[in-house]
């Protein structure tokens, strides 16, 4: 349960998401039973609502986007040629959160408790109609899970960044690892605003405050805008890692490279980029203007151009080459032709006249489920086949593996075929039942079982995985004849991954380099041995992976399952409104954090450098841009500040369509205190970026000076900022503008009162001895936080004081 080893929190993580998934699959059985006739009775129409929802959510947050960084972890370092990720406590910690959250999300249904809103939670039926614990259940315990998705997120880019292998540039890093850094960037500008939102739609529930009620100057729409901003990149979330295995996949089984491997590339990118701009397409009937409309119906059908290009390089590299069959590849052509069927359907469904007739009908749930279980599930499926002799040293077997393509590819169309019909047919979504006589029964019926079919396919690679082959043969080495780092280790492979880190000089480093693999075992490159007998890998540069430094990381731990105990008290009480236990517990993960980051990170070496191999010598310690703690301060800060902005964004939507907004008589704040407040923060700020100078400088007197006047001068800009929103009599509880206004400012003063923390722990630090004028990891750090956090200042004080002004 301490374990941090990438390979076992990897299994961990994609053993939990496998049993999420077939749970969601069992709720999707049960709503097709409720739907098979007519007028059925199976189960009634609340437990309806908490099985749908349940189901969606599941798949969506439980399944998804968890599948796809599990594998990650599991292959991105063995991808790399490295020893480990670079952060692996975050990997378990991510871990559990993942496990707690969706353990406490799924168990709600048990108790008559889960959320009944649809995995969209759509306000006001998630505010003044459902009255009991389910909204909250899904929003605390979802943010919840969020928190691992976006560690994740951290841990999966600075890895592909910052771990690859001398030799392995920027425009030679396997595909797979591109579309991790696309998709992982995805979820860090995605996932924030849902958070936002969740942050929003809780306070009105267990608070009173109106962000969406419309008596008191709210509207629903925010929540809608909120949600699909995040919502439709995450379609390309969960689709874009299927086609990263394909883009694997495919290579191996045509035995020749990829057919236009930089268009790929640029496609994914793209795709990535154009799918933050499609979210108002789920919005076409909520009567926003035409050009509005328009705009969004054209980038909704631009995106199809980018995924067009990675599909047709796939089947170019299969003219190309000579297609060697295997199940893996069966289940990759099934992907191709189903999203290319869902992905049409998506064009029509852009068309907004289309959309009109079509929205909330089952049309969308077929077209839903041909993207997402075709696009995604087949090359999941695929890559299971591939990668299980790598992963557990057995192979699956070829013919349970054709049964069940057969009985998926089958029970797939059976069951969502019909929908499109149905849908046209005029069947809404979400209803739990429907009158005989009106042209839905035959198609739901044969849906139904459909669905039962699909269900036989899985099972059948449940008993395939989970069959005893202890007396099998192992494989041979590298089974598929793959060109991809990942094959290179040993069959069983030995827990420390390569012997040596290798010297890349093609894409295919097993294609290109014969000797590869006996050079590695030989030690003949970086890192032969571990001299010390500590955990190590080597970091390299972002552009041309030049090597930079030997990261010592740390070894197996209870602190990160402990830490993600007590943050989920933090959700899991706050559900129940026990705020005396959710407190206690934010106070025990943050002293759990502080432990972790005293024990676990930036030690001093005892040495300045160590020699690697084949004639260089590298420091053991780095910060700064050379650094991984630095990327990842600067990634998890760059996801804070989607979600800040997100806030703000939700303080001009109230200003594009209230005419009262902000009120007249404008009720404050009064711009005395907050630009006092502003003042007070700049000086903080200035005085940590001193501190960073003066403990260079080997001067720990104005070190100690500076970091307690930035405490002092961060109190005190608190202090003023909320004193002065506070002393205007802004009721959160009685309109929109005030709400706003005071979690614009609550979040600033938050993350400022954190920066003082921060900054006195760097004074701590360095009378300890754990920071010096050479190894100051922590104060650059927490400079790099304090940028933001100014910046966060300035906007809020601009927002909330200044644009009344103007506006």
């Amino acid at each position: 349960m301490s374990a941090v080893n990438n390979t076992e929190v990897g299994l961990w993580y994609t053993a939990t998401a496998g049993v999420f998934f077939l749970f969601a699959g069992v709720l999707a059985l049960l709503i097709r039973v409720q739907l098979a006739v007519p007028g059925n009775d199976f189960i009634s129409a609340d437990l309806y609502n908490q099985v749908f929802t349940m189901h969606g959510s599941v798949m969506m947050f439980l399944f998804a986007v968890p599948i796809f960084e599990a594998v990650s972890i599991l292959l991105l370092p063995e991808m790399l040629g490295a020893r480990d990720l670079p952060f692996p406590r975050l990997s378990q910690y991510g871990y559990y959160c993942f496990l707690i959250g969706g353990v406490f999300v799924c168990g709600s249904i048990f108790f008559g408790a889960a959320p009944q809103g649809g995995w969209f939670m759509y306000p006001p039926m998630t505010t003044k109609y459902q009255t009991g614990i389910g909204a909250d259940i899904w929003l605390l315990g979802l943010s919840f899970i969020e928190i691992a998705s976006i560690a994740a997120a951290v841990e999966l880019i600075v890895g592909a960044l910052k771990c690859r292998p001398p030799g392995m540039r920027i425009h030679m890093i396997p595909l797979y690892a591109w579309y991790l850094l696309v998709v992982a960037a995805m979820i860090l500008f995605a996932f924030p605003p849902l958070i936002a939102g969740d942050i929003l739609l809780e306070m009105e529930r267990a608070f009173d405050w109106p962000f969406f009620d419309p008596d008191r100057g709210g509207d629903p729409l925010l929540w809608q805008h909120l949600f699909w901003i995040f919502g439709h990149p995450e379609v390309y979330i969960v689709f874009l890692p299927s086609v990263a295995l394909m883009a694997t996949i495919v290579p191996t089984f045509a035995r020749t490279p990829l057919v236009g491997y930089t268009w790929v590339v640029l496609a994914a990118v793209g795709t990535g980029f154009l799918s933050f701009g499609l979210w108002v397409h789920h919005m076409f009937t909520t009567g926003l203007p035409g050009v509005t409309l328009g705009v969004f119906s054209a980038a909704s059908q631009a995106v199809a151009i980018p995924t067009g290009i990675q599909l047709f390089c796939f089947l170019a590299t299969l003219l190309a080459g000579r297609v060697v069959a295997s199940v893996p590849m069966m289940f990759v052509f099934a992907s191709l032709a189903t999203f290319v069927f869902g992905g049409l359907t998506g064009v029509m469904v852009a068309v907004a006249p289309f959309d009109f007739q079509a929205h909330d009908s089952f049309f969308v749930v077929g077209h839903l489920h041909y993207v997402l279980v075709g696009g995604t599930i087949f090359p999941i499926v695929g890559g299971l086949y591939y990668y299980f002799p790598f992963l557990m040293s057995r192979r699956l077997s070829d013919r349970l593996g054709k049964i069940a393509f057969w009985l998926l590819l089958v029970g797939f169309n059976v069951t969502f075929l019909p929908m499109h019909w149905t849908g046209l047919l005029g069947m809404p979504r979400r209803v739990f039942t429907y009158p005989a006589g009106i042209g839905f029964d035959l198609l739901n019926l044969v849906s139904s079982v459909g669905a039962f079919v699909l269900a036989a396919g899985f099972a059948v690679v449940v008993w395939d995985v989970l069959r005893p082959k202890k007396h099998e043969p192992l494989p041979k080495w590298n089974l598929w004849n793959s060109g991809g780092l990942e094959w290179i280790g040993d069959i069983p492979d030995e827990p420390w991954g390569v012997r040596s880190i290798p010297v890349i000089t093609g894409r295919y480093p097993l294609w290109d380099q014969p000797n590869l693999k006996q050079d590695v075992g030989l030690g003949r490159y970086y890192l032969p041995d571990a001299e010390e007998g500590l955990r190590e890998t080597l970091v390299t540069s972002v552009i041309d992976a030049k090597p930079l430094q030997v990261l010592r990381v740390p070894g197996p731990s209870f602190l990160p399952m402990i830490t993600a105990a007590l943050t989920g008290g933090v959700f899991i009480f706050g559900t129940y409104h026990w705020w005396t236990l959710a407190a206690l517990s934010g106070l025990g993960s943050f002293t759990a954090i502080l432990t972790w980051l005293w024990t676990g990170t930036a030690w001093v070496p005892e040495k300045p450098e160590k020699y690697i191999g084949l004639g260089k010598s590298v420091p053991l310690y780095a910060s700064g841009p050379q650094a991984v703690g630095w990327w990842a301060m600067f990634i998890t800060m760059l996801g804070d500040i989607t979600a800040y902005i997100s806030l703000v964004f939700g303080y001009f939507f109230y200003w594009t369509i209230r005419d009262d907004f902000p009120p007249d008589p404008y009720p404050g704040p009064a711009a005395a205190g907050p630009l006092v407040g502003l003042g007070l923060l700049a000086g903080a700020y200035a005085a940590t970026i001193l501190a960073r100078r003066w403990n260079r400088t080997a001067s720990a007197a104005r070190l100690y000076g500076a970091l307690g006047a930035a405490v002092v001068l961060t109190l005190g800009g608190v202090v003023s900022l909320v004193g002065g929103t506070l002393s205007d009599g802004l009721d959160p509880t009685a309109d929109a503008y005030s709400a706003i206004v005071w979690v614009l400012v609550g979040w600033t003063a938050l993350h400022a009162v954190l920066g003082a923390v921060m900054q006195a722990y760097c004074a701590a630090r360095r009378w300890a001895g754990k920071m010096t004028p050479d190894c100051d990891a922590d104060i650059v750090n927490v400079t790099l936080f304090w940028h933001f956090v100014a910046l966060t200042a300035a906007i809020t004080v601009a927002v909330v004081v200044g644009f009344p002004m103007v506006a």
